[in-house]
């Protein structure tokens, strides 16, 4: 039964939505920090976060988990070597939303996520 799963949209069907969100994983762990619309930020972020959880323990399992969500193989190594154990004794809360103000061009609510 899937009372109460929710899933946000975002206007897009499953797979266009599901690439957007692992591109925006791969430039979130490359770069450290995106702007970005406030909805896909928060939806976003549980996914990170599931992946740096993931990336704390290094072995061939887990890098072969990450690399079916992340279409870059830079950003499963960065995962692995330098994130992995920059959080290796942190239990959670890896990324962190800003609001930064409404977008100039549509009014969107714009929203900066970074690791913290």
């Amino acid at each position: 039964m899937r009372h109460r799963n929710t899933t946000k949209k975002l206007d897009r069907k499953k797979a266009p939505r599901e690439a957007m969100l692992n591109n925006m994983a791969v430039s979130i762990i490359l770069f450290e920090k995106i702007k970005t619309t406030e909805a896909k930020a928060k939806v976003v972020k549980p996914l990170l976060e599931k992946m740096i959880t993931r990336s704390k323990v290094k072995s061939v399992h887990n890098k072969q988990l990450l690399g079916r969500h992340l279409p870059d193989k830079k950003a499963v190594q960065k995962l692995l070597d330098v994130l992995g154990p920059r959080y290796k004794d942190r239990k959670g809360g890896y990324c962190r939303i800003i609001k930064i103000g409404p977008r100039l061009g549509d009014g969107a609510k714009m929203a900066q996520i970074e690791l913290v």
